[in-house]
Order: C-alpha cells, then sequence, then structure tokens
C-alpha cells in the first residue's frame, strides 16, 4: 500500500469517526522518519507550520485559528497550512516526520525547529507557547481588574448572611441547621439543598437537624412537617419556596401568589433533580450554565464549574453561561482538554478568592464567579457588587485550572465536608 493510499484511508476514518484529538497518519517504521529537529525556508520571522488535513474533525477547528493568526500577527510571524493529504503534499509528512495530525511545528526565524505539538491546538495555546519560547508579540491583554479588600465594609451581623452563598437572610424564608459547633443559618430551602447535596457525611436522617421558618408567622419548625408552597417567578421562571405550619395557612396563601402545595419528600426531590455536572451540587437550571456533553445536557452550578465538566468526563463541551451583568450568552467549546473557540472573543472571567484565617486566598465559591461578554461588563458588575474580592482571569485560565485537577480532587469538588460555621 502507497503512502499517499494510507493517508486517503485514515482520512476517511477520521471523518467517520466524528470529532478526535489527533489522527494517526502513517504506520511507517521508525527508519523512515527524519532524526532530529526540523527545518524550513522562513521569511526572516518565526514560522508556526500546521500540517494536516481538511477532512480531519480536529484540523477543521484549527483552520479559523490559523486564519486569525495569520490576519492578527502578520509581519509577526508567518503561519503556514499543509494538507497531506493531498497527493502532492504527501511528501511532506516524512519530510517533518509527521505521524499525527493536525501536527503544529514552531521555527525561529532561521527556519530551526523550536517546539512541536501533535493534535488540536488552540489559539491561547499558540501565543502562550510563542512566549514561552521567548517571543513577545503584543495582542490584547486582560486589563488589570482585581480587588483585594471590599470596596465598603459588610456591616451585616453574621446571623444576617447566608452560610452558602453569602446573600441576605430574610426573616420570613430563614433556615437553621444544628450542628456541634452551632447553628448554620441560611437564606432559604434552595440553600439547604444546596448545602445537603455537597456534604460528605452520612445523610441518614440530617433532615431532623434542620428548622424552617413558617412565612405566616415567623415561627420555627421542624422541615420534615413543615408544608411547603412552591411557585416560579413570573419573569425569570425560577422556583420560590415557603413554608407553612399547616396546610391551611398554606392555601391561604396559595389563593393570592400561586403555587402548588408539596410535602416534603417531594420538594427535596424536585430541589435535587438538577444537578451540576462537575460537583454534582443540587442547582435551578435558571440560575447555571448549560453544558452540551456529546449531545447530551447537563449543568455547571458556575462558570469555573461548567468548564470542569471538561475535566470530570473527559469529553469535549460546549458552555452557555449567561453573562453575569447582562444576561447575553457567551459560548465556549473546547477539543481534547483545550480551547477551541469564544464567542464573543472578548469575554472574560472573574474569579471571586476569599482569604482564609492562615492568609491562603481560596475561592470564593460558585456564587461568586462568573463570565462576561466584555470586561467592561465584568467592571460594572463589581460596582454592584462591593463585598466581592478576586481578579480577572482568562477563560483559557479556567479551563486550564480545572484539567490540572486529579480525579481525586475533583471527587472531593465543592463538597462541604461539615456545616459548621467558621
Amino acid at each position: 500500500m502507497s503512502r499517499f493510499t494510507r493517508i486517503g484511508l485514515i482520512v476517511v476514518l477520521v471523518t467517520s469517526m466524528g470529532a478526535v484529538v489527533g489522527t494517526q497518519l502513517i504506520a511507517a517504521d521508525e527508519a523512515d522518519a527524519p532524526q532530529g529537529k526540523a527545518t524550513t525556508e522562513t521569511g526572516g520571522v518565526p514560522k508556526l507550520l500546521d500540517l494536516g488535513s481538511k477532512s480531519c474533525i480536529p484540523c477543521k477547528k484549527m483552520a479559523p485559528i490559523l486564519e486569525e493568526l495569520n490576519k492578527d500577527y502578520a509581519g509577526k510571524f508567518d503561519v503556514e497550512f499543509i494538507d497531506v493529504g493531498e497527493r502532492e503534499n504527501a511528501a511532506k509528512a516524512k519530510q517533518y516526520g509527521i505521524k499525527l495530525i493536525p501536527t503544529q511545528i514552531f521555527f525561529d526565524k532561521d527556519g530551526k525547529e523550536l517546539w512541536r505539538h501533535e493534535g488540536f491546538l488552540g489559539k491561547a495555546d499558540i501565543l502562550g507557547k510563542w512566549k514561552e519560547l521567548g517571543y513577545e508579540f503584543g495582542g490584547a491583554e486582560l486589563p488589570k481588574i482585581e480587588r483585594w479588600e471590599p470596596a465598603k465594609k459588610d456591616a451585616r451581623s453574621k446571623d444576617q448572611i447566608c452560610y452558602m452563598c453569602d446573600g441576605d437572610i430574610e426573616e420570613k424564608t430563614a433556615v437553621i441547621v444544628k450542628t456541634d459547633k452551632g447553628d448554620v443559618r441560611l437564606c432559604g430551602p434552595h440553600c439547604y439543598f444546596i448545602m445537603y447535596s455537597c456534604l460528605t457525611e452520612d445523610r441518614t436522617g440530617f433532615e431532623k437537624k434542620v428548622s424552617v421558618t413558617d412565612w405566616a408567622t415567623g415561627r420555627l419548625l421542624p422541615a420534615t412537617e413543615a408544608v411547603y408552597l412552591r411557585g416560579l417567578e413570573e419573569k425569570s421562571g425560577r422556583p420560590w419556596v415557603k413554608a407553612f405550619a399547616t396546610r391551611e395557612a398554606a392555601t391561604a396563601e396559595m389563593k393570592s401568589s400561586g403555587g402548588s402545595i408539596v410535602a416534603w419528600s417531594a420538594l427535596q426531590e424536585n430541589e435535587l433533580s438538577h444537578r451540576c455536572g462537575f460537583c454534582d451540587r443540587s442547582c435551578y437550571s435558571q440560575d447555571v450554565a448549560k453544558v452540551l456533553i456529546d449531545g447530551v445536557h447537563s449543568y455547571g452550578c458556575c462558570a469555573h464549574c461548567a468548564m470542569g465538566v471538561a475535566a470530570r468526563t473527559g469529553k469535549d463541551i460546549e458552555v452557555r453561561q449567561p453573562d453575569g451583568l447582562t444576561g447575553e450568552m457567551v459560548v465556549v467549546r473546547t477539543l481534547d482538554g483545550k480551547i477551541a473557540s469564544i464567542e464573543p472573543e472578548t469575554a472574560v472571567a472573574w474569579y471571586g478568592k476569599k482569604k482564609t484565617a492562615d492568609g491562603k486566598w481560596v475561592s470564593a465559591g460558585c456564587f461568586h464567579q462568573g463570565f462576561f461578554r466584555t470586561p467592561e461588563n465584568l467592571r460594572k458588575w463589581l460596582e454592584q457588587r462591593p463585598y466581592e474580592t478576586g481578579q480577572i482571569i482568562t477563560i483559557n485560565q479556567s479551563l486550564a485550572d480545572k484539567m490540572k485537577l486529579s480525579p481525586q480532587q475533583i471527587s472531593k469538588a465543592c463538597k462541604i465536608g461539615e456545616c459548621a460555621p467558621k
């Protein structure tokens, strides 16, 4: 079988298999491949050479990236694509020692190979590698958006702050969880179920520790004995939940506010029905990112957890995350654990952080993360949230941080472990 025939067969296989990271190009003997690093002709500037095929899926994903680089960095470095699936280019595969497509080779201005990569490589990764190799080509830099101290002092007492979301606790919806180390106060039943879904302890009988507030009287009552009224907000479609001591009181409220009366068991089943595809945290579909995995729909309880679905599943994903300020969609697609595309390209991420008692900065939790279509949207969002601390990062970094996690770290993601207040 000729080398060209083998290439053709592989291209057909790739097309039929769908999206793959890289495709075995040539089953040649090691002796066929040139020894050492490759060289190429350049125009006196560094060069990125991509060898692939117009038929393979990851090669197609590379095409718009190469086009953008060629346009944005013209005169700074050259970009060349060689389709080694075409008869006249088949010998190029041997010349450059290509075994997998696509392969990207980075050359200095004298045409000497600096580095190569097999498989899909995103735009940010390419620019990052050039920088690592000592080349500063400029381009869009992240603006400095960070806040390491709250913009104003939080005057709320600890009893007024929800343990899960840090939001205000309204006394008519407060939930109290009794623990050996003190009471955990939550703003409502939904945040309780979020906490419940994150616990690592044996949860058998855990609900006996939980008290809810009677909407009608403001008195506490055991969660399992309450009657619940559950409805949907008219504009957002987001659920609301009110607790009552009696069915009669719930029925009276239903006449004015609508909704449906449900028992504790039904409420719990409903509240736990939507889970984050990364950390398994309970969530409302109206609040979260939508994640598409091989045609299967899932969720990310926050923007960063949505990116973590790629790490947990090992699959390519599409994330649709509403801008934290405007609600407009930020759409991110991955390939082989790297960013394949971001819409719009100006989109950025906020990494909310908090300082621990020992002075270490850690994640502030899922309620303090987000994607934004522009840095300006992020600035406006921060102006409305004076207590937020953290920094701007790229969406590429958001994904890379999750891809670094080990299976053991992923299994512990967003698990509280204990519910005692700090």
